[in-house]
C-alpha cells in the first residue's frame, strides 16, 4: 500500500486534488466513469490489433539519482552521506550506472533487453512545482495558449476517431495529457460502462432499445450525453468479461496498490480486443522531502512488482505494448537535513516492453560543480525526444511534429526501429 504522501510538500496536494477538482476535471464522489471531448462513436472498433502506448506518470518528482545510480560519480556519494544507493547493493551496474535493487522484479525483463533506463532527462527549462512543471510535461507544447495535451494530439493523429483509442486508468481525474478536442474518458471502474441490468437476458437489451429511443436526438445536450452513454456501453461486454477471468499466465500483482488494481484493469481493456491505443495510468507518492531511503525503496518495488504482473498478465499482447515513465521533475543532488531530497531538475525515464532496446542511456553532464544547474542534475535530452522515438518506431501513423511542435528531434536509440 502506498503512503498517505505525509512526506509530501503542499504544492503536491494542490496538484493532485484541489485545482483538479475546482477545475472541474475530477468527478464526484460515486462517479467512476468521466468523459471528455467529442465521446461519439460508432459500433465500430478502432484497431484491435495495433500497438499500445502505456503512459506511467510518476507523480511527486520521483528521484531518477535513486532509481538509476550514477555510482561512478563521487559526488553523488559526497552530497547524500546517508540516502546514496551503496555500490555493493545495485541491480545489473555497468561502470557509471545501476539499479535501485528495489527493481529485482523487473531483472528477467532488463536480461531480455526489454527495459531501457535514460537518465538526465527533463524540461528544457527548470521548473520546480508540482503542478506548472506537470502541466507542462502533460501538454508537451511550450509557449501555446492551447490546452491540449499531447496524448490527445496523438489520439488525433488515428483516422479511427475512436473513444477508445486514448483512456485513463484508474481514477476519473483526467490527466493534461488526454485532455482536448479528441475523444477520450477516465474510469476507475469499467463496470460503470454499462447500463443497468446489463447482464440480464431479458432486461438488459429492453433497456437498451428504450435508451437508444430516449436519446436518439444527438442535437440536445441530453440526447448527447444518453447516446455517449450508449456507445460506451457497447463496448463494455468484452472488457467485463477479462475482467472476470482475473489475472492470466500465473500474474501476481502486489495487493492493496492503486498501481497494481489500474495495470491490472489495464491489461483485461487491452486482452478484450476493444482498440485501445493509448492508456494514462497513475502512480503518485514520490515527493519524498523525509527519510527517502525506505519510502523510494518501497515505491520502485510496487512499480516493479505491477509492471512485471501487467507483462505476464497479457501474454501475447504484451508485443504490441511500450511503456514510458514520466515524473514532473527530478530531486536535488545533495540530501536535506531531513533525510529526503527537495524538488530538483533533471530526472531519469524508464521504457519497458515492446520495441525497447535495452540498457543504460544518458547524454550525462556529470555531477561536476560547473555542470550542475542550481544545484541539481543538469537536463541534456529533453524529455519530448524520449516520447517522440517511441512514437516514431511503434507508432508510424503519427507525425512528432504535430504532437510536439517545434521539437528538435534528437535520436536516442533506446527504441528498435523493427
Amino acid at each position: 500500500m502506498t503512503n498517505g504522501h505525509d512526506d509530501a510538500c503542499a504544492d503536491y496536494g494542490v496538484t493532485r486534488r484541489n485545482v483538479l477538482k475546482s477545475a472541474g476535471l475530477i468527478g464526484m464522489a460515486g462517479v467512476s466513469t468521466v468523459m471528455f471531448g467529442d465521446v461519439l462513436t460508432s459500433t465500430a472498433y478502432g484497431a484491435t490489433n495495433g500497438n499500445i502506448l502505456v503512459v506511467l506518470s510518476l507523480r511527486g518528482g520521483a528521484d531518477g539519482m535513486s532509481m538509476m545510480v550514477p555510482h561512478a560519480e563521487p559526488a553523488y556519494y559526497a552530497a547524500r552521506p546517508s540516502i546514496a544507493v551503496k555500490k555493493g547493493e545495485l541491480l545489473r551496474p555497468d561502470a557509471t550506472f545501476g539499479l535501485h535493487p528495489s527493481f529485482a522484479p523487473l531483472a528477467s525483463l532488463w536480461d531480455s533487453g526489454r527495459m531501457a533506463a535514460i537518465h538526465a532527462v527533463g524540461l528544457p527549462t527548470p521548473n520546480r512545482s508540482h503542478f506548472e512543471a506537470m502541466e507542462l510535461v502533460e501538454d508537451a507544447d511550450p509557449g501555446s495558449s492551447e490546452r491540449i495535451g499531447w496524448l490527445n494530439r496523438v489520439i488525433g493523429c488515428f483516422t479511427s476517431n475512436d473513444v477508445f483509442d486514448g483512456i485513463r486508468v484508474g481514477s476519473t481525474v483526467m490527466p493534461t495529457s488526454l485532455i482536448g478536442p479528441e475523444p477520450s474518458f477516465a474510469t476507475s471502474d469499467f463496470s460503470s460502462l454499462s447500463v443497468p441490468w446489463a447482464d440480464h437476458a431479458t432486461l438488459g437489451p429492453r433497456l437498451r432499445s428504450v435508451l437508444s429511443t430516449m436519446y436518439r436526438d444527438a442535437g440536445t445536450v441530453i440526447g448527447r450525453a444518453g447516446q455517449e452513454a450508449i456507445a460506451l456501453d457497447r463496448r463494455s461486454g468484452p472488457i467485463a468479461a477479462e475482467e472476470k477471468k482475473g489475472p492470466q499466465n500465473g500474474a501476481v500483482y502486489p495487493e492493496h496498490n492503486e498501481l497494481g488494481k489500474a495495470l491490472a484493469s489495464s491489461a483485461a481493456l487491452i486482452r478484450s480486443g476493444v482498440g485501445v491505443r493509448a492508456i494514462a495510468v497513475d502512480f503518485g507518492g514520490w515527493d519524498h522531502h523525509v527519510d527517502i531511503s525506505w519510502r523510494i525503496s518501497r515505491q520502485i518495488e510496487q512499480m516493479s512488482q505491477s509492471i512485471a504482473a501487467f507483462l505476464t498478465d497479457l501474454g501475447p499482447h504484451a508485443s504490441r505494448v511500450t511503456i514510458v515513465t514520466l515524473s514532473e521533475f527530478g530531486r536535488r543532488l545533495g540530501q536535506n537535513g531531513a533525510a529526503g531530497l527537495d524538488h530538483g531538475y533533471g530526472n531519469a525515464v524508464f521504457a519497458f516492453g515492446a520495441g525497447v532496446k535495452g540498457g543504460y542511456y544518458a547524454n550525462w553532464p556529470t555531477l561536476a560543480n560547473g555542470r550542475q544547474v542550481d544545484g541539481d542534475l543538469a537536463v541534456t535530452t529533453d524529455y519530448r525526444n524520449v516520447l517522440a522515438e517511441i512514437l516514431q518506431t511503434r507508432f508510424p501513423e503519427v507525425g512528432v511534429g504535430t504532437v510536439f511542435p517545434g521539437l528538435g528531434r534528437t535520436s536516442l536509440g533506446f527504441m528498435s526501429p523493427h
